[in-house]
């Protein structure tokens, strides 16, 4: 032991020396790695530092909202927030799974699910579309890895009402079904980017450059009124419930412009809860469904004639005694309507007349007179799905075809097509495009039958709703032209004894139409299954409603002399919306 108060020993000058040496060459290793990493490995190490804490993010573009022909919202997008996760830092804070679950909503075993299957990636979502007050809540807990990133959500403001017309988003905001579907690209927009740089929570610390602003989607004008679209779907839904139908399709068109104003069909879903939506309500009855459409279109079977100058209103039809055998089948009447008039054909509904009619005519004639008018092919709405129906060839088609084919049965139509086909009778004879989007003024149509002749079956059409099978499709203060229809559906092996399908097509007012509608109820089992005891009554509450919602003036009313115009001359669509 060293005796207290003595120095050690001074260290020999040549190990301070190897000291010193080994210290300063330690220096000179640590400054040269210092210069070596700033100069030639400066842009790796910048790369992995940024690869962990730089990302570039996308900025949502807002899709484009739909409006109705005044302005009122269809669909529009609300922003929400959805909670994302790299699994990596996740899986190390297990500790804090249980907070983390109770503020998102889910069980720690689905927590689990959702992360431990994407281990492998540093990015998946948790829970989307929350309301960002509640995704702050998420966020404010601090737990590694996650972060909240803004998106939209679209909304329908009016539901079911609309629903099969507009269609829906999916959770990443693009277009699944009806107009949404069709003007996807319109509605969408283009989404923006920019570059952050992002903590190890995944927050974003700073903005780093924005790289491309979003473009929004562009706004849409449809032509439905967002007050007829009610009021049709109102109506329809409480005919199919009141007749315990399977379901129904209402359509209802401008005749000067072509523009659906209405489309309902049931039955229905409600676009605001995905959860919900079933596969077999998400389909629009009135574009896409095809049907045979029975008596409604005896009037064109009627125009056909007409125009082949073989028949006036008043020549004779024998419909004696009720029924008629042709071709091994039996053509039946509801009662012996005995001898007619071809104008009576049409007032009383007559199948045999319709059917004798029909073979006095050339089959191509016949058949013509319907594709004039849009039967046998689509529509041209745009609306996804829109069927082209069917029109059999005439060439091939027997005796007992061509009667059946007169009074509505051996093809197919949608009740868009038949309404359009009622819209063209109603303006005189001019075929129209029809539109889901609003015009401005009148559109141009094509010439497909002669004026006269589409005053003539008109005149027809108003007395079947004055005095034939349609009484029940009346509107008080307006004069209504229209056609009932009562279909038997087909079954296995031919068509159903217990199965109909009732329909009722017509236009209004009369003396200037401005309205053409189609109402198709399917196979109503409660209160009867005839179009003028199901199908008339829901015609008449839409068609009034609407009138009176877009203040058509009256031409039935005492001291008018409304029914006085039709016996002037003065053809419907004369002048006026109908022109």
């Amino acid at each position: 032991m060293r005796p207290v108060g003595r120095q050690a020993p001074p260290l020999p000058p040549g190990r301070r020396r190897l000291l010193l040496a080994l210290l300063a060459l330690a220096g000179g290793v640590l400054a040269w790695r210092v210069v070596d990493l700033q100069l030639s490995e400066r842009v790796f190490l910048q790369g992995q530092g940024e690869a962990r804490t730089v990302r570039v993010v996308e900025l949502p573009a807002v899709r484009g909202m739909i409006v109705d022909r005044r302005g009122e919202p269809l669909a529009v997008s609300t922003p929400v927030d959805s909670v994302w996760a790299d699994p990596g830092p996740l899986l190390r804070a297990r500790s804090r799974w249980p907070e983390l679950a109770r503020a998102l909503g889910l069980s720690e075993a689905e927590l689990e699910r959702r992360v431990a299957g994407h281990a492998g990636r540093s990015f998946v979502y948790l829970r989307r579309h929350l309301p960002p007050e509640r995704a702050r809540r998420v966020l404010a807990l601090e737990v590694p890895g996650v972060g909240v990133r803004r998106e939209y959500r679209r909304y329908y403001p009016t539901g079911e009402a609309s629903a099969h017309l507009l269609g829906f988003t999916d959770i990443d905001d693009v277009g699944q079904e009806g107009v949404e579907l069709a003007y996807d690209r319109r509605l969408r927009g283009r989404p923006g980017a920019m570059r952050v740089i992002r903590d190890r929570l995944g927050r974003v610390v700073e903005v780093v450059e924005r790289l491309r602003e979003p473009v929004p989607g562009e706004p849409l004008r449809l032509a439905v009124d967002r007050r007829l679209q009610y009021l049709a779907y109102r109506e329809l839904k409480a005919a199919v419930r009141r007749h315990r139908a399977l379901g129904g399709a209402v359509v209802l068109l401008d005749v000067a412009t072509g523009e659906v104003l209405a489309m309902a069909s049931q039955p229905g879903f409600n676009p605001n809860n995905r959860a919900t939506l079933r596969r077999a309500a998400l389909r629009n009855r009135a574009v896409t469904d095809v049907f045979e459409p029975g008596s409604t279109v005896k009037p064109f079977t009627v125009a056909a004639a007409l125009a082949s100058g073989r028949f006036r209103p008043d020549t004779p039809v024998d419909t004696r005694p009720g029924w008629w055998r042709i071709g091994g089948y039996t053509v039946r009447d509801v009662r012996n309507h005995g001898l007619i008039t071809l104008r009576e054909v049409v007032v009383v509904s007559s199948n045999v007349g319709a059917g004798k009619v029909a073979l006095d005519l050339p089959p191509r004639a016949l058949w013509e007179a319907f594709a004039r008018v849009g039967l046998g092919r689509p529509p041209g709405s745009g609306f996804p799905g829109e069927a082209a129906g069917r029109l059999p060839d005439p060439g091939r088609w027997y005796p007992v075809e061509r009667a059946s084919f007169a009074y509505g049965y051996g093809l197919a139509v949608s009740a868009l097509q038949l309404a359009r086909a009622y819209a063209c009778l109603a303006a005189g004879g001019v075929l129209r495009p029809v539109s889901l989007l609003r015009r401005d003024g009148p559109a141009p149509g094509r010439r497909v039958m002669e004026a006269a002749v589409a005053w003539e079956v008109s005149a027809m059409l108003e007395e079947a709703v004055a005095e034939g099978t349609g009484t029940a499709a009346a509107v008080r203060g307006y004069r209504v032209a229209g056609k009932t229809g009562t279909v038997r559906k087909v079954a296995a092996g031919g068509y159903a004894k217990d199965r109909y399908r009732a329909l009722f097509a017509g236009f209004a007012p009369a003396s200037r139409p401005r309205l053409a509608l189609v109402v198709v109820i399917d196979e109503p089992r409660a209160g009867g299954y005839y179009g003028g005891q199901v199908a008339a009554p829901v015609f008449a509450r839409v068609m009034e409603g609407a009138l009176r919602l877009l203040d058509v003036a009256p031409d039935d009313l005492p001291g008018l002399g409304g029914r006085r115009l039709a016996a002037q001359g003065a053809a419907p669509g004369g002048g006026g919306r109908g022109a």
